[in-house]
Protein backbone atom coordinates (compact mmCIF):
# COMPACT_ATOMS: atom_id res chain seq x y z
CA UNK A 1 0.00 0.00 0.00
CA UNK A 2 0.87 3.32 -0.42
CA UNK A 3 0.41 6.02 2.28
CA UNK A 4 -1.66 9.08 1.65
CA UNK A 5 -0.59 11.77 4.22
CA UNK A 6 -3.83 13.82 3.03
CA UNK A 7 -6.28 11.10 4.04
CA UNK A 8 -8.86 11.34 6.43
CA UNK A 9 -11.64 9.43 7.60
CA UNK A 10 -15.40 10.44 6.73
CA UNK A 11 -16.86 8.59 9.68
CA UNK A 12 -20.65 9.33 8.45
CA UNK A 13 -19.72 8.92 4.82
CA UNK A 14 -22.57 6.93 3.49
CA UNK A 15 -25.33 8.03 6.09
CA UNK A 16 -28.52 8.87 4.04
CA UNK A 17 -31.33 11.21 5.00
CA UNK A 18 -35.05 9.52 4.87
CA UNK A 19 -35.46 8.12 2.25
CA UNK A 20 -38.91 9.29 0.62
CA UNK A 21 -39.27 7.02 -2.69
CA UNK A 22 -38.53 3.75 -4.30
CA UNK A 23 -37.88 2.33 -8.10
CA UNK A 24 -38.84 -0.99 -8.60
CA UNK A 25 -37.00 -2.12 -12.68
CA UNK A 26 -39.18 -5.16 -12.94
CA UNK A 27 -38.46 -7.56 -15.68
CA UNK A 28 -41.57 -10.10 -17.01
CA UNK A 29 -40.80 -12.91 -17.94
CA UNK A 30 -44.45 -13.46 -19.71
CA UNK A 31 -46.28 -10.36 -20.90
CA UNK A 32 -49.39 -9.10 -19.29
CA UNK A 33 -48.36 -10.54 -15.54
CA UNK A 34 -49.63 -8.37 -12.76
CA UNK A 35 -47.99 -8.05 -9.52
CA UNK A 36 -50.39 -6.45 -6.67
CA UNK A 37 -48.92 -7.75 -3.70
CA UNK A 38 -45.69 -5.81 -3.19
CA UNK A 39 -44.57 -5.59 0.47
CA UNK A 40 -41.66 -3.24 2.07
CA UNK A 41 -41.28 -3.36 5.62
CA UNK A 42 -39.22 -3.44 8.39
CA UNK A 43 -41.28 -5.32 10.79
CA UNK A 44 -40.92 -8.81 10.77
CA UNK A 45 -43.98 -9.70 12.40
CA UNK A 46 -46.22 -7.87 10.31
CA UNK A 47 -44.41 -9.20 7.14
CA UNK A 48 -45.61 -12.67 8.37
CA UNK A 49 -48.79 -11.97 9.19
CA UNK A 50 -49.13 -10.40 5.39
CA UNK A 51 -47.35 -13.43 4.42
CA UNK A 52 -50.05 -15.87 6.37
CA UNK A 53 -52.80 -13.82 4.21
CA UNK A 54 -51.18 -13.94 1.09
CA UNK A 55 -50.79 -17.68 0.78
CA UNK A 56 -54.88 -18.43 1.52
CA UNK A 57 -55.42 -16.19 -1.35
CA UNK A 58 -52.98 -17.71 -3.76
CA UNK A 59 -54.09 -21.11 -2.34
CA UNK A 60 -57.86 -19.79 -3.58
CA UNK A 61 -56.59 -18.01 -6.99
CA UNK A 62 -54.08 -21.75 -7.89
CA UNK A 63 -57.36 -23.39 -7.31
CA UNK A 64 -59.89 -21.16 -9.25
CA UNK A 65 -56.90 -21.42 -12.50
CA UNK A 66 -56.58 -24.83 -12.08
CA UNK A 67 -60.76 -24.96 -13.31
CA UNK A 68 -60.26 -23.19 -15.18
CA UNK A 69 -57.66 -24.77 -17.41
CA UNK A 70 -59.54 -28.00 -16.64
CA UNK A 71 -62.72 -26.46 -18.69
CA UNK A 72 -60.32 -24.90 -21.16
CA UNK A 73 -58.91 -28.49 -21.92
CA UNK A 74 -62.35 -30.08 -21.82
CA UNK A 75 -63.55 -27.85 -23.99
CA UNK A 76 -61.09 -28.11 -26.68
CA UNK A 77 -61.13 -31.97 -26.27
CA UNK A 78 -64.59 -31.57 -27.51
CA UNK A 79 -63.45 -29.39 -30.19
CA UNK A 80 -61.52 -32.05 -31.83
CA UNK A 81 -64.12 -35.03 -31.39
CA UNK A 82 -66.23 -32.66 -33.40
CA UNK A 83 -62.95 -32.18 -35.80
CA UNK A 84 -62.01 -35.67 -36.06
CA UNK A 85 -65.64 -36.53 -38.55
CA UNK A 86 -64.94 -33.17 -40.48
CA UNK A 87 -64.24 -31.98 -43.98
CA UNK A 88 -62.42 -34.24 -46.54
CA UNK A 89 -61.46 -30.40 -48.10
CA UNK A 90 -59.12 -30.32 -45.43
CA UNK A 91 -56.47 -33.01 -46.96
CA UNK A 92 -56.62 -30.64 -50.67
CA UNK A 93 -55.71 -27.69 -47.87
CA UNK A 94 -52.43 -29.67 -46.43
CA UNK A 95 -51.54 -30.63 -49.88
CA UNK A 96 -51.39 -27.31 -51.53
CA UNK A 97 -49.58 -25.46 -47.73
CA UNK A 98 -46.96 -28.75 -48.62
CA UNK A 99 -45.78 -27.46 -51.89
CA UNK A 100 -42.73 -25.53 -52.57
CA UNK A 101 -43.69 -22.49 -54.58
CA UNK A 102 -40.96 -22.12 -57.50
CA UNK A 103 -38.55 -19.52 -57.15
CA UNK A 104 -36.88 -18.89 -60.47
CA UNK A 105 -33.20 -19.10 -60.04
CA UNK A 106 -31.00 -15.79 -61.28
CA UNK A 107 -28.04 -16.33 -62.76
CA UNK A 108 -24.68 -14.27 -61.78
CA UNK A 109 -23.22 -12.00 -64.46
CA UNK A 110 -19.76 -11.02 -64.32
CA UNK A 111 -19.17 -7.62 -62.46
CA UNK A 112 -16.84 -5.79 -61.23
CA UNK A 113 -16.01 -5.95 -57.87
CA UNK A 114 -15.55 -1.93 -56.07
Amino acid sequence: EIDNPEYTPVPDLYKQKEICGLGFDLWQVKSGTIFDNVLITDDVEYAQKALSGLKDKQEGEKKAKEALDKAESDAASENDKKDEGGDEDDEDEDDDANEEEHVPQVEETDHDEL
